[in-house]
Protein backbone atom coordinates (compact mmCIF):
# COMPACT_ATOMS: atom_id res chain seq x y z
CA UNK A 1 0.00 0.00 0.00
CA UNK A 2 1.10 4.05 -0.99
CA UNK A 3 0.51 5.53 2.10
CA UNK A 4 0.07 8.60 0.51
CA UNK A 5 -3.50 10.43 0.28
CA UNK A 6 -4.74 7.69 2.29
CA UNK A 7 -7.17 8.65 5.62
CA UNK A 8 -5.78 6.48 8.65
CA UNK A 9 -6.47 5.62 12.17
CA UNK A 10 -3.73 5.07 14.83
CA UNK A 11 -5.03 4.23 18.16
CA UNK A 12 -2.65 4.93 21.05
CA UNK A 13 -1.86 7.84 18.98
CA UNK A 14 -0.59 10.43 21.83
CA UNK A 15 2.33 8.75 23.18
CA UNK A 16 5.02 6.12 21.78
CA UNK A 17 4.90 3.83 19.02
CA UNK A 18 0.93 5.34 18.04
CA UNK A 19 2.59 9.20 18.46
CA UNK A 20 5.60 7.54 15.63
CA UNK A 21 3.36 6.02 13.60
CA UNK A 22 1.22 9.27 13.39
CA UNK A 23 4.44 11.12 12.12
CA UNK A 24 5.73 8.30 10.09
CA UNK A 25 2.50 8.66 8.33
CA UNK A 26 2.43 11.97 7.49
CA UNK A 27 5.67 12.24 6.29
CA UNK A 28 4.78 9.90 3.83
CA UNK A 29 1.61 11.94 2.95
CA UNK A 30 -1.49 10.25 4.21
CA UNK A 31 -4.22 13.06 3.44
CA UNK A 32 -5.67 12.56 7.04
CA UNK A 33 -5.15 10.87 10.09
CA UNK A 34 -7.00 10.31 12.90
CA UNK A 35 -5.41 10.25 16.23
CA UNK A 36 -7.01 8.50 19.06
CA UNK A 37 -6.08 7.83 22.62
CA UNK A 38 -7.60 7.74 26.10
CA UNK A 39 -5.35 10.55 26.88
CA UNK A 40 -7.35 13.36 24.38
CA UNK A 41 -5.34 16.25 25.52
CA UNK A 42 -2.26 14.21 24.38
CA UNK A 43 -3.91 13.15 21.24
CA UNK A 44 -4.78 16.67 19.90
CA UNK A 45 -1.61 17.78 20.60
CA UNK A 46 -0.22 15.18 18.28
CA UNK A 47 -3.01 16.05 15.85
CA UNK A 48 -2.02 19.68 15.52
CA UNK A 49 1.12 19.12 14.79
CA UNK A 50 0.41 16.97 11.61
CA UNK A 51 -2.87 18.56 11.18
CA UNK A 52 -4.95 15.73 11.98
CA UNK A 53 -8.03 15.06 14.06
CA UNK A 54 -8.01 13.93 17.72
CA UNK A 55 -10.56 11.24 19.11
CA UNK A 56 -10.67 10.44 22.83
CA UNK A 57 -11.73 6.84 23.61
CA UNK A 58 -11.34 4.27 25.78
CA UNK A 59 -10.73 1.42 23.58
CA UNK A 60 -11.43 -1.00 26.09
CA UNK A 61 -15.58 -0.38 25.11
CA UNK A 62 -16.65 -1.38 21.86
CA UNK A 63 -19.37 1.66 21.42
CA UNK A 64 -16.62 3.98 21.71
CA UNK A 65 -14.41 2.30 19.19
CA UNK A 66 -17.87 1.66 16.73
CA UNK A 67 -18.60 5.50 17.23
CA UNK A 68 -15.43 6.40 16.56
CA UNK A 69 -14.88 4.22 13.60
CA UNK A 70 -18.35 6.08 12.08
CA UNK A 71 -17.50 9.45 13.37
CA UNK A 72 -13.97 9.27 11.25
CA UNK A 73 -15.82 7.95 8.32
CA UNK A 74 -17.92 10.19 8.34
CA UNK A 75 -15.62 13.53 8.73
CA UNK A 76 -12.66 12.51 7.05
CA UNK A 77 -14.39 9.66 4.52
CA UNK A 78 -13.46 6.17 4.28
CA UNK A 79 -10.62 4.24 6.56
CA UNK A 80 -7.74 2.94 4.28
CA UNK A 81 -5.81 1.84 6.98
CA UNK A 82 -6.72 1.24 10.56
CA UNK A 83 -4.12 0.96 13.28
CA UNK A 84 -5.37 -0.79 16.41
CA UNK A 85 -1.92 -0.06 18.43
CA UNK A 86 -3.08 0.52 22.07
CA UNK A 87 -1.71 -1.96 24.61
CA UNK A 88 -0.70 -2.45 28.13
CA UNK A 89 1.52 -4.55 30.42
CA UNK A 90 0.55 -6.35 33.86
CA UNK A 91 3.00 -8.50 35.92
CA UNK A 92 2.31 -12.11 37.30
CA UNK A 93 1.10 -15.23 36.41
CA UNK A 94 -1.94 -17.24 37.15
CA UNK A 95 -2.64 -15.41 40.16
CA UNK A 96 -2.69 -12.16 38.82
CA UNK A 97 -6.07 -10.54 39.92
CA UNK A 98 -9.20 -11.22 37.95
CA UNK A 99 -9.12 -7.17 36.80
CA UNK A 100 -5.89 -7.53 35.27
CA UNK A 101 -6.55 -10.46 32.90
CA UNK A 102 -9.55 -8.35 32.08
CA UNK A 103 -8.28 -4.96 31.35
CA UNK A 104 -5.37 -6.71 29.23
CA UNK A 105 -7.81 -8.84 27.32
CA UNK A 106 -9.79 -5.98 26.23
CA UNK A 107 -7.06 -3.84 25.03
CA UNK A 108 -4.64 -6.15 24.01
CA UNK A 109 -7.59 -8.12 22.20
CA UNK A 110 -10.80 -7.02 22.49
CA UNK A 111 -10.18 -3.94 20.90
CA UNK A 112 -8.44 -5.21 18.01
CA UNK A 113 -11.54 -7.67 17.41
CA UNK A 114 -13.95 -4.45 17.99
CA UNK A 115 -11.91 -2.19 15.60
CA UNK A 116 -12.06 -5.55 13.15
CA UNK A 117 -15.78 -6.10 13.73
CA UNK A 118 -16.94 -2.32 13.23
CA UNK A 119 -13.92 -1.38 10.35
CA UNK A 120 -13.83 -4.57 7.62
CA UNK A 121 -16.80 -4.66 6.56
CA UNK A 122 -16.97 -1.02 5.84
CA UNK A 123 -13.15 -1.86 3.59
CA UNK A 124 -14.75 -4.91 2.53
CA UNK A 125 -18.13 -3.22 1.02
CA UNK A 126 -15.89 -0.59 -1.19
CA UNK A 127 -12.73 -3.34 -2.08
CA UNK A 128 -10.46 -3.39 0.60
CA UNK A 129 -8.57 -2.22 3.31
CA UNK A 130 -5.47 -2.44 5.30
CA UNK A 131 -5.33 -3.33 9.47
CA UNK A 132 -1.82 -2.94 11.26
CA UNK A 133 -2.28 -4.33 14.53
CA UNK A 134 0.18 -4.00 17.50
CA UNK A 135 0.92 -7.56 19.36
CA UNK A 136 4.61 -7.78 20.22
CA UNK A 137 7.53 -10.40 20.05
CA UNK A 138 6.06 -11.85 23.25
CA UNK A 139 2.70 -12.89 20.78
CA UNK A 140 5.13 -15.54 19.11
CA UNK A 141 7.75 -16.48 22.06
CA UNK A 142 5.95 -15.58 25.16
CA UNK A 143 6.72 -12.71 28.18
CA UNK A 144 8.92 -13.84 31.17
CA UNK A 145 7.23 -12.64 34.07
CA UNK A 146 3.94 -11.91 32.74
CA UNK A 147 1.28 -14.53 32.01
CA UNK A 148 -1.55 -12.37 31.26
CA UNK A 149 0.67 -10.27 28.45
CA UNK A 150 2.22 -13.61 27.25
CA UNK A 151 -1.43 -14.75 26.28
CA UNK A 152 -3.41 -11.45 25.31
CA UNK A 153 -0.29 -10.86 22.74
CA UNK A 154 -0.69 -14.17 21.05
CA UNK A 155 -4.43 -14.23 21.11
CA UNK A 156 -3.84 -10.71 19.30
CA UNK A 157 -1.06 -12.88 16.74
CA UNK A 158 -3.42 -15.70 16.40
CA UNK A 159 -6.79 -12.90 15.72
CA UNK A 160 -4.20 -11.17 13.08
CA UNK A 161 -3.68 -14.66 11.09
CA UNK A 162 -7.17 -15.27 11.10
CA UNK A 163 -8.45 -12.10 9.28
CA UNK A 164 -5.14 -12.17 7.12
CA UNK A 165 -6.38 -15.85 5.98
CA UNK A 166 -10.29 -14.85 5.96
CA UNK A 167 -10.10 -11.82 4.58
CA UNK A 168 -7.28 -11.99 2.46
CA UNK A 169 -10.24 -12.53 -0.40
CA UNK A 170 -11.94 -9.58 -0.29
CA UNK A 171 -9.34 -6.96 0.02
CA UNK A 172 -8.15 -6.86 2.99
CA UNK A 173 -4.32 -6.55 4.05
CA UNK A 174 -3.26 -7.52 7.25
CA UNK A 175 0.51 -6.57 9.08
CA UNK A 176 0.52 -7.50 12.47
CA UNK A 177 3.61 -5.59 14.81
CA UNK A 178 5.63 -8.23 17.27
CA UNK A 179 9.04 -6.02 18.63
CA UNK A 180 11.14 -6.82 21.58
CA UNK A 181 11.89 -3.88 23.55
CA UNK A 182 11.00 -0.10 22.71
CA UNK A 183 11.28 2.98 24.46
CA UNK A 184 7.98 4.07 25.76
CA UNK A 185 6.23 4.42 29.36
CA UNK A 186 5.82 0.63 29.37
CA UNK A 187 9.26 0.05 29.38
CA UNK A 188 10.73 2.95 31.22
CA UNK A 189 12.82 1.35 34.10
CA UNK A 190 12.95 -1.60 32.88
CA UNK A 191 15.92 -1.16 30.55
CA UNK A 192 17.64 -4.45 31.38
CA UNK A 193 15.03 -6.66 31.54
CA UNK A 194 14.21 -9.73 29.37
CA UNK A 195 12.75 -7.73 26.79
CA UNK A 196 15.37 -5.82 26.29
CA UNK A 197 18.25 -8.47 25.55
CA UNK A 198 18.73 -7.52 22.15
CA UNK A 199 18.87 -3.63 22.74
CA UNK A 200 15.62 -1.12 22.91
CA UNK A 201 14.61 0.46 19.86
CA UNK A 202 13.27 4.07 19.26
CA UNK A 203 9.18 4.41 18.46
CA UNK A 204 10.18 6.13 15.38
CA UNK A 205 12.72 2.48 14.48
CA UNK A 206 9.51 0.81 14.82
CA UNK A 207 7.23 3.22 13.04
CA UNK A 208 10.32 2.84 10.07
CA UNK A 209 9.64 -0.86 9.88
CA UNK A 210 6.23 -0.41 9.72
CA UNK A 211 6.07 1.69 7.08
CA UNK A 212 8.20 -0.35 5.35
CA UNK A 213 6.18 -3.96 5.91
CA UNK A 214 2.85 -1.47 4.95
CA UNK A 215 4.40 -0.89 1.02
CA UNK A 216 5.40 -3.95 0.69
CA UNK A 217 2.30 -5.71 2.42
CA UNK A 218 4.23 -8.11 5.19
CA UNK A 219 2.48 -9.97 7.24
CA UNK A 220 4.79 -9.89 9.95
CA UNK A 221 6.60 -6.98 11.14
CA UNK A 222 10.02 -7.62 13.18
CA UNK A 223 11.66 -4.58 14.11
CA UNK A 224 13.68 -6.60 15.81
CA UNK A 225 15.19 -9.24 13.07
CA UNK A 226 16.28 -11.96 15.82
CA UNK A 227 12.83 -12.90 16.95
CA UNK A 228 12.54 -14.72 13.77
CA UNK A 229 15.23 -16.52 14.41
CA UNK A 230 14.20 -17.50 17.81
CA UNK A 231 10.89 -18.32 15.85
CA UNK A 232 12.54 -21.03 14.36
CA UNK A 233 14.81 -22.23 17.56
CA UNK A 234 11.37 -22.48 18.86
CA UNK A 235 9.41 -25.00 15.92
CA UNK A 236 12.46 -26.99 15.29
CA UNK A 237 13.02 -28.12 19.23
CA UNK A 238 9.92 -27.13 21.46
CA UNK A 239 11.33 -28.92 24.54
CA UNK A 240 14.80 -27.20 23.83
CA UNK A 241 13.30 -23.91 23.52
CA UNK A 242 11.20 -24.10 26.50
CA UNK A 243 14.50 -25.09 28.82
CA UNK A 244 15.95 -22.09 27.05
CA UNK A 245 13.20 -19.74 28.32
CA UNK A 246 13.29 -21.42 32.13
CA UNK A 247 16.93 -20.13 32.28
CA UNK A 248 15.71 -16.61 31.16
CA UNK A 249 13.24 -16.82 33.85
CA UNK A 250 16.22 -17.60 36.40
CA UNK A 251 17.54 -14.61 35.65
CA UNK A 252 14.48 -12.08 34.82
CA UNK A 253 11.28 -13.08 36.07
CA UNK A 254 10.68 -10.72 38.72
CA UNK A 255 12.20 -8.10 36.48
CA UNK A 256 9.35 -6.57 34.56
CA UNK A 257 9.28 -6.10 30.59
Amino acid sequence: MDLADKIIVVTGAAHGIGRALVYAFAAQGAKAIACVDRDGDGAKAVAREINGLAFTVDVSSEDEIAAMIAEVEDTLGPIDLFCSNAGVFAGGGAEAADEDWQRLWDINVMAHVWAARHVVPRMIARGGGYLLNTASAAGLLNQIGSAPYGVTKHAAVGLAEWLAMTHGDDGIKVSVLCPQAVRTAMTDGFEDGVASIDGMLEPEEIAAACVEAIRAETFLVLPHPGVLDYMRHKTADYDRWIGGMRKLNRVYGGKGP
